[in-house]
This record gives C-alpha cells, structure tokens and sequence, in this order.
C-alpha cells in the first residue's frame, strides 16, 4: 500500500503571550491538578530525586504556582547529585527576571535553565570534588512542561492520543554522533577501554577521564568539554492532559520508552511509579539504581489519567506532536492545540554557551554595571566580557552586545570550547 501523503497549509506563528492570553479571556482552560508518585531501588545508592509541587513565581500567591520534578543519577559519588539537588533550582529561578508576566517568565525559563546549570556547575567545581551527575529537570507551569537534561536520564511523554515521545536526548557518547564530534573537536579523545593485549572493550568513553557521556555537572577531573550546557525542550499540552516518566538509567537500560509508559497505563501515579520498577527489575534484574518519578498532568474534574488504547502510531498519530520551532528564537504554536495534541514551543541543544543566552542581557540602569548572564553577579563594564566577542575586552567606544559574562563564567565557556588545555585527569568515571 502506498502511503497517503496529506498537504496542510502552514499557519502563521503566534507569539505564546497571545496563546496564555486567549485561553485566560476565554476561560475555557483551567490550570489541571498535578499528581505525581515516586519509586526506587539502590544499586549503589548515588540516585537522588526532587519534588516540590508547591513553587510559587510570586510568593504568597498561589495562583502562580509551578512543580518542580528532577532526577540526579550520581557517578564516582554522590557529592554532585546531592549539590545539584540542593542549588539548582534557586540557581535557575535567579536568572529569570524579577517582575515578569507569566508568558514572558515561560519565555525566559530555557534560557534561565542553561544559566542555571552552569552557574550549578561552576559552583561545585570549584569545591574541588571530583564526582558528577545526571540532571533531567522538570518545570510544569498550568498545561506548559519545559524539560532540561545532561546526561541518560530521560523524560518521556504519554499522551491521551497513545503517542509516546521523548522529551530529553541521551548525552551517551555511544549513542550520540553528534556529541561525539564536539568532544573531539573541543580537545577530547573518544574510544573504549584498552585492556592488556589491546583489545577493546565497553562502550564508547571521553579521554581523559574515560566518562561514558559527554555532558554531566561536575565531573571535575574530567576534561571541560564535558559540559553542563543541558539540551532544553518546552512543550505545551492540550487541556487533555498527560503523564510524565522521568527515571534514571537503571530505568531505560531495562524497558524502551513505549513500554515504560504502555505497562503503566489506567494506573493512578503512584502505583505506576512502582510498577515502572518492577518492570525494570523484572527485565534485568537490580544492575544499577533505579529511579522513576511519574507526574500526571490532568484536567481538574478528572481524579486520574483514563486508560489509553495500546495501538501503534500511525500517520496520523503523528499529527499528535506537531513540532513548531527548534531554534533558540523561541518562536511560538501557531494555534491553542487540539484535544490530545501536544505544541512543541522551544527546542535546543547546542553545547555553544552564546548561542544559549541570547544577546538581551542589558546593563544595570541604576548602577551602570553589568550583570553576568551565568552567575548574575553585576560586574563594572571594564570587569566584563561578552560572550560573542571571545576572550578579548571591546573599546569603550564599541557597543556591547551580550551575553556578559564575568571572567570567572568567560574562563568557563573558553574552557568548554576547547581554548585551554582541559584539567588532567586522574580517574576513570
């Protein structure tokens, strides 16, 4: 049978302010109740997890609450993934600007996350710990998710429609050929174990440090072109709602992303976290840790996710997740997504730190100085440096054009570019 091929007009793009704005006019659309349950077995006890229901962007309001969901999968200790659990989420809110409307807070969220991973990075480098961790970062904002992830823990989406689609992207060297050209271009080395003989064995590691993936927080003996730069995706969904499967490696070594989310299905969301284990368990036995938060995402006259019909995605289940934008612009849906439908809002994830902020980072009015786009510490102009204009300072007679950046975040995205030699390492991750 020939496939059909279907030709639609391509609407014109609508700025996400006018969605939010159309849906409060309309009042149609009511913020959905979020329901989570979680569940875990220790292997070697370096998994860790954060769940805060209860984030407010206005304190004292609670009409401008959010959720925050996050799994940190530990390496060579669990210094990093207890740190980044601690200060991650402070680190991101303090790049958002202070009074903002609720889009344009949306809007600033993926760009607030990449500061924040790397100001979380920095942070604990220079504790001088050499152990590192996974994050896959969560923030549901009213039928909004916005996902940012380093590292093999995933975050898949189920919605009503059947359709399961990945929200994250594996930062496994093994599996990533574009990661593992931007490891060698920036000054690494990528190959597998040598072992007496020369034989090859294992999967596929960055050298020096001999670290499976290629980005991580932490990871201090390692070389920078491990990078905390996360991938970032926002998308939003109908007022149908969704479930969210957000586990650690232990979880997607054993079960594919359609059969984590098809063996749960019709469960309330604590026993679907448990269940999502068990599976794992029951697939290939307790090899490493094993984490799984489950976060439903459900109208509020709906006590639980109803059962879906188990089916493949056809052509037209492809229809449900109806890509707008991948670019670092964050141009917006072209329309309120139908019923079951998911609008993909932002997608990037280029390790290029200027090409993640963006250049609308201004001055401080009151004090002339400026602030820098990763650690938000105001800095005099002649402390400061621009990200597009690499490690030289400008003139005073040329205008800045940002990111600014300190000298200690410029030092660090010069590092992760490959500008200096990487820091020797000393043991394998």
């Amino acid at each position: 049978m020939s496939q059909m091929k279907i030709s639609r007009p391509k609407p014109p793009l609508v700025p996400l302010g006018t969605l939010i704005g159309h849906e409060l006019r309309s009042g149609k659309v009511e913020k959905p109740h979020v329901k989570y349950g979680q569940a875990a077995l220790a292997k070697k006890g370096e998994d860790y997890f954060l769940i805060k229901p209860d984030c407010q962007r206005i304190p004292g309001d609670p009409s401008t609450s959010f959720s925050v969901f996050a799994i940190f999968d530990g390496h060579n200790g669990i210094s990093a993934a207890i740190f980044a659990k601690e200060n991650l989420l402070d680190n991101v809110l303090s790049a958002i600007p202070p009074a903002v409307s609720r889009d344009e807070w949306l809007q600033a969220l993926p760009r607030a996350l990449v500061a924040g991973f790397v100001k979380t990075d920095i942070e604990f480098q220079q504790k001088g710990e050499t152990s590192g961790t996974t994050v896959t970062f969560v923030v549901i904002d009213g039928w909004t998710i916005t996902v940012a992830s380093v590292g093999d823990s995933r975050c898949i989406l189920d919605t009503q429609g059947g359709v399961v689609s990945l929200l994250t992207v594996d930062h496994r060297l093994e599996e990533n050929v574009e990661e593992r050209e931007r490891v060698t271009a920036s000054g690494g080395e990528v190959g597998r174990l040598n072992i007496f003989g020369g034989n090859e064995v294992g999967p596929l590691r960055c050298w020096p440090g001999g670290l499976c993936l290629s980005r991580s927080i932490g990871d201090t003996d390692v070389g920078e072109f491990i990078v905390p730069i996360p991938h970032v995706k926002q998308v939003k969904l109908s007022n149908a709602g969704g479930r969210l499967i957000i586990a650690s490696d232990g979880i997607w070594d054993a079960l594919s992303s359609d059969l984590a989310a098809k063996s749960c299905r019709g469960l309330s969301a604590v026993l679907a976290a448990k269940l999502v284990v068990k599976e794992a368990l029951r697939s290939r036995g307790l090899k490493d840790d094993t984490t799984c938060l489950v976060v439903d995402i459900i109208p509020s006259d709906n006590p639980i996710l109803p059962p879906t019909p188990k089916k493949k995605q056809s052509f037209l289940g492809s229809l449900f997740f109806t890509k707008k934008s991948q670019n670092g612009t964050n141009k917006a849906t072209s329309k309120l997504s139908a019923v079951g439908a998911v609008e993909e809002l932002f997608e990037e994830g280029s390790a290029m730190l200027d090409e993640r902020l963006g250049k609308n980072f201004p001055p401080n009015q009151n004090s002339g100085s400026y602030r820098c786009a990763v650690c938000q510490v105001n800095q005099p102009p002649a402390d400061n440096v621009t990200a597009n204009s690499g490690p030289l300072f400008l003139p005073a007679s040329q205008p800045w054009e940002g990111p600014y950046l300190c000298p200690t975040c410029q030092k660090k995205k010069d590092a992760m570019e490959g500008k200096k030699a990487s820091k020797p390492a000393t043991a394998a991750a």
